[in-house]
């Protein structure tokens, strides 16, 4: 059971005023389909309020036009012991984000950070723990980009290997439950590196396909907390066994372009 002692995080969020979907770069998105920006704009401010009702504290960056997938925040930059690892987006649609992120950064204080010399998608393919960091590659984040984290972050990196397109982020796949623990789908990942979570992480809670294919692993948890997509039932249930508080959200309409809770926020430690 979980005994982790909630701490309030702070949140860096942007609003999808500009949201839509209008290109294709991973396997949930359907131009033909669209999005419904108004609704994923309610969805958006649902999401914002628990974390606050929750006591966290929430910044915003200014949505800019011409970027739909602004919106997901946690891909813009990676924050540790106030440093901050800049992102170089994979997709030219997406590579104004990084700067713009990291301009956010620089004029609200931050004096450490790093324009990224190498492919990385911020916490979109880093998650961090108490003492490591688990960084995915294979389909966006550039394995030298794990290397250039660990040397500017000064905290080691472990190298996860993702081999299913629909979990093209290590964020969809896995998230950590505290700082110790993780909840991961091992059908994600290549069989190396499920061997390198499960001796790791030899208390981990594994999700199902069905959970993962609702992106419930796409969550943020504050150790006591979790905020999760509502669909993932058997995910929320184990969570509840374990003494985690779960908090279901519906963001849907941000699914449409391959997001969930995690995707639209970035944690500034």
């Amino acid at each position: 059971m979980t005994t982790e002692t909630c701490m309030p995080k702070h949140f860096l969020m942007c609003r999808p005023e500009h949201f839509a979907v209008e290109y294709a770069i991973n396997p949930w998105m359907d131009p033909a389909k669209g999005a419904d920006r108004e609704l994923a704009i309610r969805q958006w401010e649902t999401l914002k309020a628990a974390y606050e009702e929750l006591g966290h504290q929430v910044s915003l960056i200014d949505p800019v036009e011409g970027l739909p997938d602004m919106v997901f925040a946690a891909n813009g930059a990676l924050v540790v012991d106030g440093r901050v690892y800049g992102a170089r987006f994979a997709f030219p649609e997406r590579g104004p984000e990084g700067p713009a992120y990291l301009r956010w950064f620089r004029d609200n204080g931050f004096g450490k950070t790093l324009e990224a010399g190498f492919v990385n998608e911020g916490e979109g393919d880093f998650l961090t723990l108490d003492d490591v960091i688990l960084a995915g590659t294979g389909f966006r984040t550039d394995r030298s980009a794990h290397l250039e984290a660990q040397e500017f972050l000064g905290r080691p990196v472990v190298t996860l290997q993702l081999v299913d397109p629909r979990f093209y982020h290590l964020d969809t796949a896995l998230f950590p439950l505290d700082g110790r623990n993780i909840a991961y789908y091992p059908g994600a990942f290549s069989l190396g590196s499920q061997e390198v979570l499960r001796r790791m992480f030899p208390d981990a809670i594994q999700a199902t396909l069905a959970d993962a294919e609702v992106l419930g692993l796409n969550a943020v948890s504050d150790g006591s907390h979790v905020v999760i997509n509502v669909e993932a039932n058997d995910l929320q249930l184990e969570l509840k066994r374990r003494g985690y508080e779960v908090i279901p959200v519906d963001l849907s309409e941000l699914r449409k372009a391959g997001g969930g809770p995690k995707c639209c926020t970035l944690e500034i430690r």
